[in-house]
């Protein structure tokens, strides 16, 4: 009877030392994924209001129908620090380039994942998100 407990504690331990580690691969998962779905909101948040500034005329300090000379501080997007077209806050780093009259580009690099970009084109009444890789 004493060699079948301890084989059962043995093998208990080793279904419980295997759960564990399932468990941690799929919290690092979990956590690299809900980074980078905030990183998606955050880049929502700043086309709609790039979408603001094109459809505000330039009176109220919009672009009237024109992207160009966008800033990130233009559309006042939250971040922990913005400097011109770049910001960040503990989702990513934001790039705000290519400013055209019909067309912006964002950039963004998660902090989860340095080798990640995801990049927004925004256009009139129109956004696309694209991942790398």
């Amino acid at each position: 009877m004493g060699q079948q407990q301890l084989l059962l504690i043995v093998l208990g331990t080793i279904i419980v030392g295997i759960a564990v580690a399932v468990g941690i691969n799929m919290m690092g998962n979990a956590q690299e994924q809900a980074n980078l779905d905030a990183v998606r909101q955050d880049l929502l948040t700043i086309a709609s209001s790039a979408q603001g500034y094109f459809a505000k005329p330039t009176m109220m300090a919009g672009g009237g129908n024109s992207f160009t000379g966008i800033e990130l501080n233009d559309i006042s997007f939250p971040a922990d620090s913005i400097n011109g077209n770049n910001a960040w806050n503990q989702n990513a780093q934001y790039t705000l380039s290519s400013p055209t009259d019909s067309t912006v580009t964002i950039s963004a690099v998660p902090t989860s994942d340095d080798e990640v970009t995801i990049t927004a084109l925004i256009e009139k009444g129109d956004m696309t998100l694209t991942q790398t890789p």
